[in-house]
């Protein structure tokens, strides 16, 4: 049975140092990119440990050219934390979740889900989108860490980001596809905001809000990108009344046995982080 060393364990505890200029310029253009936040042996073992993990749980065994636009972006596994001790260990750590506190400028993180993003080689664009349509949130205190396993170049497909975009109305309706692609492009080519497509290095992650509208190029190398993403929430998050079919779904799948109006507090939110009270003791 696979075992998470001492080191990398209280690695995922030691606080990133983050000064206010960084801070700042998340509050401004609603993601930002930070180096160093995994060290080399923290990144390597869950490199390997999320990728067993992917490959047991994963169902999609169809050729490329077979699926949809969606289809073809990722493969997409969710919750690994449920499945997997070890992974749970990355999905809670303390390092991660007081940085997405600290750029939303929140007392505390509670966890909305966790998701794994495999982009095969040879895999197709993501569309561009806003996280937050799928979402039955009350208000924009989300956040999203978005960890690459391994340095990724732009050939590989990192995430892009319209730096600022949040503040954009148009486009929220749409859900990942073709459509999303095409009309939020065509938006985004009227406006200032800055089209930010850079690649990772190891151990570099990036956090964007809900609302700021990114996307992925394609993967034209014949390696698999690999990446994990922890989706954070304020921990004072309310449920809203869902506005679409995938909000709904997301309420009785990620927010299980909550209530419109109150706070997300399921068995499978918990608070990951908060000056409140040290939820290590939870």
């Amino acid at each position: 049975m696979t075992m998470i060393p001492d080191s990398v364990k209280s690695f995922l505890d030691k606080p990133y140092s983050l000064v206010p200029e960084l801070i700042s310029f998340y509050q401004t253009n609603r993601y930002i990119k930070l180096k160093n936040v995994l060290n080399g042996e923290t990144l390597s073992f869950f490199n390997k440990v999320i990728t067993d993990q992917v490959n047991k749980m994963n169902q999609v065994h169809s050729k490329l050219e077979e699926r949809s636009t969606y289809g073809k972006a990722f493969l997409q596994l969710f919750n690994l934390w449920r499945e997997n001790e070890i992974i749970k260990e990355l999905v809670f750590s303390k390092r991660i979740a007081k940085i997405a506190s600290d750029l939303m400028q929140t007392r505390g993180v509670r966890l909305y889900h966790d998701q794994a993003l495999f982009k095969e080689g040879g895999g197709g664009i993501t569309p561009w989108h806003a996280d937050q349509y799928y979402w039955p949130l009350e208000t924009d205190k989300t956040v999203t860490a978005w960890i690459p396993l391994q340095a990724t170049p732009l050939e590989l497909g990192p995430l892009e980001f319209s730096s600022g975009s949040h503040q954009i109305v148009e486009g929220r309706e749409l859900e990942i596809s073709d459509e999303s692609e095409n009309a939020i492009q065509q938006r985004l080519r009227v406006t200032d905001f800055t089209h930010v497509a850079e690649p990772f290095d190891a151990g570099e992650i990036s956090f964007h809000s809900g609302w700021v509208f990114h996307r992925a190029s394609a993967n034209t190398t014949g390696s698999i990108r690999k990446v994990m993403t922890i989706i954070y929430m304020d921990e004072n998050m309310k449920l809203k009344k869902p506005e679409n079919e995938n909000q709904v779904n997301d309420w009785k799948t990620w927010c299980p046995g909550t209530t419109v109006g109150e706070i997300i507090n399921s068995p499978i939110n918990p608070v990951l982080y908060s000056e409140k009270k040290d939820v290590s003791l939870l």
